[in-house]
């Protein structure tokens, strides 16, 4: 009995923490559908010139991920082809998943943002990147990082 009180008024609070509009500026279902390189890394050919693509939890980075049965998988595959400014390695971290939204791609109606960590050797500031699973939307390279070269 109390675990079905707690698991309603974890419903309740998930649904009251959701605005029935979504606050995402960038989702974009015509979105091409994503390629893999032979490292097993996305094929990115567009650099963002918006300061907030990535960075503003308003304009994630949209790794639509129901063709595969992992959810972190396109996460890595992002991530994995980014190097730092100047070609660094890039380590990762999983923050935190975040920021509720809308979405009809859920069987709850909801999707959470996941927060990632970006480090490299000269970085004086970790960076912090917003990825969302949920949703489909151009990929592209963040200001202040590049591509990976292989």
């Amino acid at each position: 009995m109390k675990k079905t009180v707690l698991f309603i008024a974890l419903l309740i609070v998930t649904a009251s923490c959701v605005s029935s509009k979504s606050t995402l500026k960038n989702v974009d279902d015509n979105a091409p559908v994503l390629t893999l390189s032979q490292n097993n890394t996305f094929i990115i050919t567009e650099y963002s010139k918006d300061k907030k693509y990535g960075y503003d939890q308003d304009y994630p980075i949209n790794i639509f991920y129901r063709t595969t049965i992992d959810d972190s998988i396109n996460q890595e595959r992002f991530l994995n082809a980014l190097a730092g400014p100047k070609g660094e390695i890039i380590n990762y971290t999983k923050l935190e998943s975040c920021c509720p939204f809308p979405t009809k791609r859920t069987d709850l109606g909801a999707g959470f943002l996941d927060v990632y960590e970006l480090k490299w050797d000269g970085q004086k500031k970790p960076v912090k990147l917003y990825l969302n699973i949920y949703e489909k939307g151009i990929l592209m390279v963040p200001v202040g990082l590049i591509l990976k070269k292989n």
